[in-house]
């Protein structure tokens, strides 16, 4: 158990702690749910005024050309592809991660021999990409099948499977794969890996050329920052280019959009997955929070993030352990299998959705999600998350608990977003 004074020394020697000051944090709020949403940037609000008043109520249309928005998708691409062990000129800033997903797993299953048309996944798995899955697979004459284990998934990997299709960090229980070693798995299987970084990008290393993943898409809102409905991201191996094809072919996707002509002809490589006119208000916004990732990289990359980020976790596991015995931890205990969050169930006769409102209540912001076992969560944001908030968010759950505010009758009222 660690003392408040203990971890506000923590903070003192914390070679992050600056990175702090790039974001606004309301007073009196501990926010443990960059998993969900990430806090705003300080520098986001003038950056997109700039492109409201300057570059689209000056520069009017001129602007796709002199303020470069036309070039967004790709530039932000590159800027995030060190992030994510990709390279310049692969990854494409576009859409959302359920437009994504649609596109890659179409392009993937197109790759494959007509008897391979089964996507495989696991049951606990993110809902839109399992939605996805079965549109996708349905529509082309396969199904999806779920492995109720991730050490189930290996026995799926058969002659039928065409791609495994996994989140990196699964989004309940923060349990990270092992993305390379599945992979493999996946490739010596004939199949194809697709990954979805979601709650991986700018939290926990990812290595994508590393791992020899084939596709992968991701969100800009959790870890990176970006703002409610930030854009999403989509990245191709390489060796697919010239190969696969996505189903959305948009007139930005297509080799020659200002050419006008009637017949699609796909761009190369990662630019026939843009489909339309790129968000630019939404794009400034995360291009904004992208730059307090180069103010971490000059203090130690994301090898310094993820150390904090296992100290963070670390810390308030151990924190439950000793002030919460009825609570049991759903994350991994073992580092290396952890994401950027912890969860944790409570016994059946404590309603855990309340227990998180009347935390809400007292300024620590977590969330929860409904499910056998219900469960709190927590995510870790290295970029602002403190170690006092780790200590002082654990004793107002201990103070929730004993006094049994959860009780009261507006912490059982549900809203539109639990």
């Amino acid at each position: 158990m660690t003392s408040r004074e203990q971890a506000l020394a923590l903070d003192a020697r914390d070679p992050l702690a600056a990175l702090r000051e790039h974001f606004t944090l309301p007073p009196g709020v501990i926010y443990l749910d960059g998993n969900s949403l990430g806090a705003l940037p300080k520098a986001t609000p003038a950056r997109i005024a700039r492109a409201v008043q300057q570059e689209w109520g000056q520069g009017l249309i001129a602007s796709w050309n002199n303020a470069g928005w036309i070039h967004l998708p790709r530039r932000l691409g590159d800027r995030l592809a060190p992030w994510i062990g990709a390279q310049p000129g692969e990854v494409l800033v576009a859409d959302s991660t359920s437009i994504n997903l649609y596109k890659v797993l179409h392009a993937a299953l197109q790759l494959q021999p007509p008897g391979r048309r089964v996507v495989v996944s696991e049951r606990s798995n993110f809902p839109t990409d399992l939605y996805i899955a079965q549109s996708v697979a349905s529509a082309q004459g396969g199904e999806l099948v779920l492995a109720d284990t991730p050490e189930d998934i290996p026995a799926l990997l058969d002659g039928r499977c065409a791609v495994l299709m996994l989140t990196h960090v699964n989004y309940r229980s923060g349990r990270m794969h092992d993305m390379a070693a599945l992979t493999r798995l996946a490739h010596e299987a004939g199949a194809l890996a697709v990954w979805d970084l979601a709650h991986s990008a700018g939290a926990v290393p990812v290595d994508l050329h590393g791992a020899e993943a084939d596709f992968a898409i991701g969100c800009g809102y959790k870890y990176l920052n970006g703002g409610p409905g930030a854009p999403a991201f989509v990245w191709m191996h390489p060796r697919h280019a010239g190969r696969a094809s996505q189903p959305l072919t948009g007139w930005l996707g297509h080799a020659a959009p200002f050419a006008f002509i009637a017949d699609y002809q796909p761009a190369a490589g990662i630019q026939q997955f843009q489909c339309g006119t790129p968000a630019v208000l939404a794009m400034t916004a995360l291009d904004a929070s992208l730059d307090v990732f180069d103010a971490a990289q000059a203090l130690g990359g994301m090898a310094a993030l993820r150390a904090k980020s296992l100290a963070l976790t670390e810390a308030f596991i151990a924190e439950l352990d000793a002030r919460v015995p009825q609570a049991r931890v759903a994350s991994p205990r073992e580092p290396a299998l952890r994401g950027s969050q912890v969860s944790f169930s409570l016994p059946a006769e404590i309603d855990g959705y309340a227990v998180m409102q009347a935390l809400i209540a007292r300024g620590v912001i977590g969330d929860f999600r409904a499910g056998e076992p219900a469960l709190l969560r927590f995510g870790f944001t290295p970029l602002y998350t403190r170690h006092v908030d780790v200590v002082d968010a654990i004793t107002l759950l201990v103070d929730v608990l004993a006094t049994e505010a959860w009780r009261r009758p507006e912490f059982m009222q549900r809203g539109a977003v639990t």
